[in-house]
């Protein structure tokens, strides 16, 4: 059979195309799971619900990735890579089909799981397939592009979603990621070679990181810090418009500025990381914690705001790239099932966020989801400063 030398070496430029393509999926996987933030009020006006009751999208959505990334990962461990992507990317779209016909709140969160399972496995498996098809020695740029095309989603994806929300209703934003995530599909379904599974680890491996305690504090501090985060960013679009009284307009440019503060957050962690290994991780903490606590005082205007949304940005990035460089760092020989569990635990703090942001609503009033965010954030950098003392933390047992 020596028909099909293509498919074992495939050129550079194909390479490159499935690296970018897969940068682009991740972009549209993550611009949906964040997009009812910046629709809820949209959402909730359909559906006669008010905006807070909505959020629960967030909190279901979050936790069936967090509590179904690794058990797929490690069922779909021996499944053909190409044909797995292929079919979750199937599911994705049919789900997204469903949220566009969503004819109450009970099936549009229907149409969410499903999407939120095909998210699961696109995640657990996505960065070690950038990093199989890109070129020889290019792997760190296939992974840089893949967080970009993660950042992204926050710059763009979020305020782009809401733009199209405004002026063509929230069912037309769920239409266009219906299209885009097509259009991926047939690319990758064309340029990716046929990938049988690799190195994806096992069940034993999740017991051989459970005994290393710097990464269990990382893990910890993950779901600590994010959880703080989305207690107050899930609620953000409600409190943008209803305590800081802000225009439609002005929250989407807050929510540009906070996603293009990602753009710097990235630039910084790049150039001051490795020199300050042990300064990244508290004073990321430590700004959240500032942002949050503030966040009700700079409501007064506009400026203030927009400033407090510039430093968000760049905190959370920092800290989502710091532990996730840490957590690659401290489990080189299981990084599929790291990351999986990374994903998984990254999502359980968003679902504990949404569902913290609602109670605090619900007993106190939308305005103090920065009190309860910020004291969380507090918490967080006393355990960053914790586990950055430990001998363990470079990596060395």
């Amino acid at each position: 059979m020596h028909a099909h030398p293509p498919s074992k070496s495939p050129n550079t430029t194909q390479q490159w195309i499935s690296v970018i393509s897969l940068a682009f999926a991740a972009f549209i996987f993550n611009t949906t799971e964040f997009i009812p933030i910046a629709l809820l009020s949209d959402i909730g006006n359909s559906f006669g619900m008010p905006s807070t009751d909505v959020g629960i999208m967030i909190t279901v959505y979050a936790w069936v990735v967090a509590t179904l990334s690794l058990p797929m990962m490690l069922l779909t461990r021996n499944i053909e890579r190409r044909f797995l992507l292929i079919v979750l990317f199937m599911v994705f779209i049919a789900s997204h089909i469903l949220s566009y016909f969503a004819w109450s709140f009970q099936s549009l969160l229907v149409s969410r799981i499903g999407i939120a399972l095909a998210h699961a496995l696109f995640w657990s498996i996505t960065a070690s397939l950038a990093v199989r098809v890109a070129p020889e020695g290019k792997a760190f740029q296939a992974l840089g592009l893949l967080s970009t095309g993660t950042a992204m989603a926050m710059v763009l994806g979020i305020p782009l979603g809401r733009m199209v929300g405004e002026s063509y209703g929230w069912r037309n934003t769920f239409a266009l990621i219906v299209i885009g995530a097509s259009l991926v599909c047939l690319i990758l379904a064309k340029s990716l070679p046929r990938l049988p599974s690799v190195n994806s680890g096992s069940f034993s491996s999740v017991k051989t990181l459970m005994q290393r305690p710097s990464l269990m504090l990382v893990f910890a501090l993950l779901v600590l810090i994010v959880s703080a985060q989305f207690t107050a960013y899930s609620y953000i679009e409600p409190f943008a418009l209803n305590i800081a009284q802000f225009s439609s307009s002005q929250t989407t440019s807050l929510l540009l500025v906070y996603g293009g503060a990602g753009f710097i957050g990235s630039y910084l962690f790049g150039k001051f990381a490795p020199h300050y290994p042990r300064a990244v991780i508290p004073l990321s903490c430590a700004t959240l914690a500032a942002v949050m606590l503030l966040l009700l005082p700079a409501a007064q205007g506009f400026v203030s705001f927009s400033i407090l949304g510039m430093f968000w940005g760049i905190g959370i990035l920092c800290i989502s790239l710091a532990l996730q460089a840490k957590t690659l760092n401290l489990s080189a020989d299981a990084t599929d099932v790291a990351m999986a569990i990374f994903s998984g635990l990254y999502n359980l703090g968003i679902g504990a966020g949404a569902l913290f942001g609602a109670y605090v609503t619900a007993q106190y009033g939308l305005s103090a989801i920065g009190m309860l965010g910020g004291t969380l954030a507090l918490l967080a950098t006393g355990l960053a400063l914790l586990l950055v003392q430990r001998r363990d933390f470079n990596g060395r047992a």
